[in-house]
């Protein structure tokens, strides 16, 4: 990895054992200036843990972590005021108001943002005066990232910020995204929303079992598989995988759940010609969707494993 002006981050080599289990296995990972940089993976692949030392809350077991040009170990207190954390979980004070928790946050940072506008901003304005045991999971989650803003920071950690929002309030936090993008901000963002992760991020970084296992923009890795569409389907009998390779335009097939999922060049091509195999084989067809290729069928391809897999 080569060290430039403008990374705002990185890890190098980055490493965190948990008795026998290795969390983090020689990761490396880099931040740019002005950049969303995505962290995806399954549950249990790495992805708390290294935000976790890259945001000083975990102490790796080798490894170098750097923010801003500085390590935890220089001046802990300097970086706090320059970061920004939105927890998967943040538990606040159930009795206190909306209003009360962000003006206690703003109180930990010497500058900050107003906490009557942001609480604006995140359509939090008529619950001020709430108290956060009466808020609803999606309010809590709004909340929880006003107090990662209110200190107003450089680099911003949203853990799957937008678990259990509704539609309208996800655009409202992915146009906070872009604002803190364009007044010069760097995210880390976790995601379980593939949507999110192409609509968001500059660069992804797919890790499993602690490992990077891909790394580049959503459509270089998108582009990887060489493939434009996604086939699914389920049939009775299901159709041996040595047959749906023979079909025109097929360039993979895997099994998810019930359904083989076919990575293919040309819907027109493929479909015609899936729906012939099956008559021939006295198969009937259950189910048929197709979509274009995701990020989560890369991860697919890559580790036969869902992204949301427990």
């Amino acid at each position: 990895m080569t060290v430039t002006d403008d990374l705002v981050l990185s890890c190098r080599n980055l490493r965190k054992r948990f008795a026998d289990v290795v969390a983090v296995d020689g990761l490396d990972l880099h931040v740019r200036r002005g950049e969303c940089f995505g962290l995806l993976g399954p549950n249990g692949a790495g992805k708390t843990t290294t935000i976790e030392i890259l945001e000083g809350l975990t102490d790796q077991d080798d490894g170098e972590v750097t923010l801003l040009g500085r390590s935890w170990n220089d001046d802990p207190q300097w970086l706090r005021e320059r970061i920004g954390i939105s927890l998967q979980e943040t538990r606040f004070n159930d009795k206190l108001t909306v209003r009360e928790t962000l003006r206690l946050f703003r109180s930990f940072y010497k500058n900050g943002r107003d906490p009557e506008a942001l609480t604006a901003d995140l359509s939090l304005g008529e619950k001020q005066d709430a108290r956060v045991g009466k808020l609803s999971g999606g309010q809590r989650q709004r909340l929880a990232v006003a107090c990662a803003l209110i200190g107003d920071p450089e680099i911003l950690f949203l853990d799957e910020p937008t678990t259990g929002l509704d539609p309208q309030s996800r655009l409202e936090l992915w146009e906070q995204v872009h604002r803190f993008r364009t007044s010069g901000g760097s995210l880390l963002l976790t995601t379980h929303y593939m949507d999110e992760a192409e609509r968001l991020c500059d660069r992804v970084a797919i890790v499993d079992h602690g490992r990077l296992i891909a790394l580049g923009t959503p459509s270089e890795l998108i582009g990887s598989l060489q493939t434009a569409n996604v086939v699914e389907f389920a049939s009775e009998p299901m159709i041996p995988d040595s047959i749906l390779r023979t079909i025109e335009g097929v360039a993979s097939c895997m099994k998810r759940g019930p359904n083989w999922s076919l990575n293919v060049s040309s819907l027109a091509t493929t479909v015609p010609a899936l729906l012939a195999v099956l008559e021939r084989e006295g198969a009937k067809l259950l189910t048929l969707s197709t979509h274009q290729s995701t990020l989560e069928d890369l991860f697919v391809s890559l580790t036969g494993r869902e992204l949301r897999d427990e």
